[in-house]
């Protein structure tokens, strides 16, 4: 399965204590029903192949029978059954009082799973995905790729191997932000792997095992997965008119937080924008407590209207505090692997000694193209506008047709919407997946495991798919 990069680590200790909520083996189950079996059977069989494969590690905690069943929308005998089926096989072990445990050996991966990753693979021809909001390859994108690469060849005769990042493309990487009004060095740049490569360094340079993160709840998914991976303990702060909750981080500072992870420009998954006001004011705290903050910015260039590319904390935050995260993905393609942080240049220097210890580099190759999408993001910007804003209107209008009771805030930017469905949305899903949608439930966006009622839809298909999916979730 192609999946974003994340290192995986080994802590037993971590392990044991690893508890999983029913939403999240829902996600992990994905379309579990066969129709050739039965519920219990098929059950069986699903739950089998993630503890073969390391989804749901050895050590883990099942959700107890009633929430399962009540999340799966079967009864609680067949979750019974299920779970006495694998403890006759050995892969459970279950205790009065203690729940159900898996004891299987054969788990490969050992961190605690969100699912999230199984929205990035190619869901089967009869099933409507929307689940992700990533879009597909800008026409920026489609003409750059379609080039033959002749400026490879002047790199064929090294080793290949550039930990920090090319230095052509650390040199574009910080013209676009001069560009945008940000002053900007090269060796202020570290080249990742992706923006999930960037976050996971970010966060680990940061924080480790019970160290405490604050973020916004709900946030990135991505981020919850390095935070899990990490053990850092994540607590959510609630969003007020479009941004953090400054008064709610002053209050959390208190209890010495290690770091900050936000996203002011565009947030994903709600996609409004803080203030200016709060912004600033959130700076000052920042400032005034010392507090490192990791800002996510992949999605600033996704505005649609106003400045082509959101304004961030960059600017108005001490350096040595703020990490800034960005990619290639949004505004050109998921398909480029090529993320970066900004930050200090004392940072950077730690920061490219911890990326060397997991990835020597990222693709030449990659890299290459960046740089020539990147001299073309004013273009590029212009055209995801152009398309986002004529598909926002009419995924809106399929919505309010659709489900007229569902509510959303408008949104500054970004390709999705964070939609209440005054329901259930993890049983929602469930029902989804049986009729071949996949739909992406609030609780994998938070980090407690709530948002229970939302939904992220994303805002780019085509609107007789997006129709089709809907009419099936209704069904």
């Amino acid at each position: 399965m192609a999946h974003a990069w994340i290192p995986q680590q080994w802590d037993s200790a971590r392990v044991a204590m690893t508890a999983l909520d029913a939403s999240e083996v829902c996600r992990l189950l994905g379309g579990w029903t066969t129709g050739s079996a039965t519920l219990t059977d098929d059950l069986v069989t699903a739950l089998v192949e993630l503890i073969d494969a390391g989804l749901v590690p050895a050590g883990a905690l099942l959700p107890p029978q009633r929430r399962l069943a009540s999340a799966l929308l079967v009864s609680r005998g067949t979750v019974t059954s299920a779970y006495e089926c694998l403890e006759a096989r050995g892969y459970l072990a279950t205790s009065r009082g203690s729940g159900s445990r898996v004891r299987s050996a054969r788990s490969q991966l050992h961190g605690r799973p969100s699912g999230r990753l199984f929205s990035f693979t190619s869901a089967p021809a009869d099933v409507i995905d929307l689940s992700t909001g990533a879009l597909p390859a800008s026409p920026v994108a489609a003409d750059v790729l379609a080039r033959p690469r002749a400026e490879l060849t002047a790199y064929l005769a090294t080793d290949g191997y550039f930990p920090a990042g090319l230095p052509v493309l650390r040199q574009a990487i910080a013209d676009q932000y001069t560009r945008d009004g940000l002053p900007t060095r090269p060796q202020q740049i570290l080249v990742t792997s992706g923006a999930q490569q960037a976050t996971w360094l970010a966060v680990t340079s940061l924080a480790g095992s019970g160290d405490l993160v604050l973020t916004e709840e709900p946030t990135y998914r991505g981020v919850l997965e390095v935070l899990r991976s990490t053990d850092a303990r994540a607590e959510g702060i609630p969003l007020a008119g479009g941004g953090l909750d400054v008064e709610q981080v002053r209050h959390a500072s208190s209890r010495r937080p290690q770091a900050l992870f936000c996203q002011t420009a565009i947030h994903n998954p709600t996609g409004r924008s803080m203030t200016d006001g709060s912004r600033a004011e959130l700076a000052t705290l920042i400032n005034d407590v010392g507090l490192p903050t990791i800002e996510d910015t992949c999605s600033a260039d996704l505005t649609l209207a106003g400045a082509p590319v959101a304004r961030t904390l960059a600017g108005l935050v001490d350096p040595e505090l703020l990490v800034t995260v960005g990619s290639t993905s949004k505004l050109f393609w998921g398909g480029v692997r090529i993320g970066w942080i900004r930050a200090s240049e004392t940072r950077v220097h730690g920061l490219i000694e911890l990326r060397k210890a997991v990835d020597l580099a990222s693709s030449v190759a990659d890299q290459l193209v960046a740089v020539e999408l990147i001299a073309r993001t004013d273009v590029a910007r212009h055209q995801r506008r152009t398309m986002l804003t004529e598909a926002l209107a009419a995924t809106e209008s399929e919505l309010r047709c659709a489900y007229p009771d569902w509510h959303w805030n408008p949104i500054d930017g970004g390709s999705g919407l964070w939609v209440d469905t005054g329901q259930d949305a993890v049983a929602l899903a469930e029902r989804g997946k049986r009729a071949g949608v996949r739909v992406a439930a609030g609780p994998s966006f938070s980090t407690y495991d709530g948002q229970r009622t939302f939904l992220r839809l994303p805002v780019w298909h085509e609107p007789t798919m997006l129709r089709a999916g809907l009419t099936a979730l209704s069904s």
